[in-house]
């Protein structure tokens, strides 16, 4: 049995972060109910967004008060609400926290925004850019002397947006069903980047820190920890960080490690760092040397944390991804895997997109809703 077979969510439609969270709950085995909009209609990228994956959809109407009520008598069937609007949306539709908990005392409501519920911006408009510059991670990220680098929208939306999400609203249902009691989670960008700043703060409490763009060990200022250019005009990756891989690392490009002892981890003090500009030269000679594949070859059976640098269609036929069917294709679509993996349950396929409304009947049928007031909805407008 999956690990959410058991439990019910209703998720307003939203882009980014939320969906992400939905479909990471989804994927665990949760019942999740989407609602769309009437007017959302058939878009034709739909049925190809894994964010979209594994939920029935009902199209709903919720500028009328008969739609609203709908979406409160679903309220009551549910588990978890997630949403993904500014501050107060909600709330002007009538489905606000107060409303909700008046119809289920143990609901979860997820809330996703970029800057929090509450704050001199909460309800400013931002995107995930926007999000990691105030926390403060964008400014460490990209070349050194140059200007910094959006992560895609990795860091932001999903790593401390929807994945923040996903965590608080699991850890919110077990609270309820121990107390009966449900409550608000307000998962904000900001506070979930920042939260994974967390071992940077040790880091610049420890003096292993320089707060400038590229300048981090682990941003690629240090020669061991980066990408180099090989002769194909490819890349590998390289995190060769404990002594042992460094080692390793450099004898196997043929460079005597004593010659430059004190320039890995943790030795980052002004003599190491002197010291990594000549390192840096070495290196990149050597790999220029050989083809990306040439070196995967050669460092196999090395441990000095070496990869290629593979792109998506690679990444999809890497042997160990393969191995692990960490990707896979829905209906013709290469997505991901549902992740992570349980060993008391079956990894099952994730299932396409629906078209929005497309099991509005069936999910207000298994709510108790009757045909005839489905079907007096429906010519009132409130279902599509």
């Amino acid at each position: 049995m999956a690990p959410l077979s058991n439990v019910r969510i209703l998720e307003f439609a939203a882009l980014g972060p939320a969906p992400f969270c939905a479909m990471m709950l989804a994927d665990m085995g949760a019942d999740v109910i989407r609602i769309e909009p009437v007017s959302a209609g058939t878009d034709a990228m739909r049925p190809r967004d894994p964010l979209q994956r594994s939920r029935r959809s009902i199209a709903l109407n919720l500028k009328k008060p008969a739609g609203v009520e709908v979406a409160l008598e679903l309220v009551a069937k549910c588990d978890i609400l997630l949403e993904g609007f500014r501050p107060g949306v909600l709330e002007r539709l009538g489905l606000g926290p107060e409303a909700c908990f008046g119809r289920n005392a143990r609901l979860v409501f997820g809330r996703m925004t970029g800057w929090g519920q509450d704050g001199p911006l909460a309800h400013k408009a931002g995107h995930d850019i926007n999000y990691v510059a105030v926390a403060g991670a964008l400014h460490l990220i990209g070349p050194q002397g140059g200007k910094p680098v959006p992560p895609l929208n990795l860091v932001g939306d999903f790593g401390g947006g929807g994945m923040l999400l996903a965590v608080g609203v699991l850890g919110a249902l077990l609270e309820a069903r121990q107390s009966g009691r449900g409550q608000i989670v307000d998962a904000s960008m900001v506070d979930g980047t920042v939260a994974m700043l967390a071992m940077f703060f040790g880091f610049r409490a420890e003096s292993y820190f320089r707060d400038a763009t590229g300048e981090n060990f682990l941003a690629g200022a240090a020669p061991y920890y980066d990408t180099y250019r090989t002769r194909d005009d490819r890349y590998i990756a390289i995190g060769a960080i404990e002594p042992q891989f460094y080692n390793n690392f450099l004898e196997k490009l043929g460079i005597d490690p004593e010659a430059f002892a004190n320039a890995g981890y943790p030795h980052l003090d002004a003599q190491a760092i002197d010291s990594w500009p000549r390192l840096r030269a070495e290196i990149a000679s050597r790999i220029r040397s050989r083809t990306r594949d040439e070196w995967i070859e050669a460092f196999k059976d090395v441990d000095a944390c070496v990869a290629p640098v593979l792109s998506v269609a690679e990444a999809a036929r890497h042997p160990h991804n393969v191995a692990r069917s960490t990707f896979l294709e829905v209906d013709g679509v290469l997505q991901n895997s549902p992740a992570p993996r349980f060993s008391a349950a079956e990894v099952t396929l994730p299932r396409p997109p629906r078209r929005p409304g497309e099991d509005t009947e069936a999910v207000l049928a298994e709510c108790g809703f009757t045909s005839e007031r489905i079907a007096a909805l429906r010519a009132a407008g409130i279902l599509t």
